[in-house]
């Protein structure tokens, strides 16, 4: 698989974060809540069902290589609706480009900028998340969820296999 180049329209997304957000709660009722969770300009919605310890995108099938989404039309939003996840994140553009971030049931909204490899681990019993995408005008399904092999981006295999991730960041109930 071949990689996007940089352009100048994805330029200055290259150097943004991961976020953690916050969401709303509006009203209380017997045995209910009720939750504003909406990503202001989201465009694309996807739910990601996990049925036991998925690894989303799995391994490569020979020799257990790592393997990434990258999302050059993309910003995913994600919220754990059900179980844990534990997403790592590559970004060359961050002061220190490898990260990992846990998701729980009913915690943060995680946020992954476009130009960042990403890819998720979900707990024993599964999980269940919803991404509030925003998707560029162009970009697809097909476009945005080409799987990129660690082991044929010599950066990215190297990042992996030498640095720990920075932080551990677990969002909070």
């Amino acid at each position: 698989m071949q990689l996007k180049r940089v352009t100048e329209k994805n330029l200055s997304n290259i150097n943004q974060m991961f976020e953690l957000k916050s969401y709303h709660k509006f009203r209380d009722t017997t045995d209910v809540r009720f939750y504003d969770i909406s990503i202001n300009n989201s465009n694309f919605r996807d739910l990601v069902i996990h049925n036991g310890p998925a690894t989303s995108p799995p391994d490569e099938k020979e020799k257990g290589f790592w393997q990434f989404y990258i999302h050059y039309m993309q910003e995913d939003n994600l919220l754990a609706i059900s179980g844990g996840r534990t997403f790592y994140l590559v970004n060359f553009g961050w002061d220190y480009p490898f990260y990992k971030v846990r998701l729980e049931s009913c915690g943060l909204i995680l946020k992954i900028p476009r130009g960042t490899f990403h890819r998720s681990v979900s707990d024993q019993n599964g999980s269940i998340v919803l991404n509030q995408a925003i998707r560029d005008r162009g970009g697809t399904v097909e476009s945005e969820f080409n799987v990129v092999n660690s082991f044929n981006n010599k950066d990215l295999y190297d990042c992996i296999t030498t640095l720990e991730p920075k932080f551990k960041i677990y969002s909070l109930k």
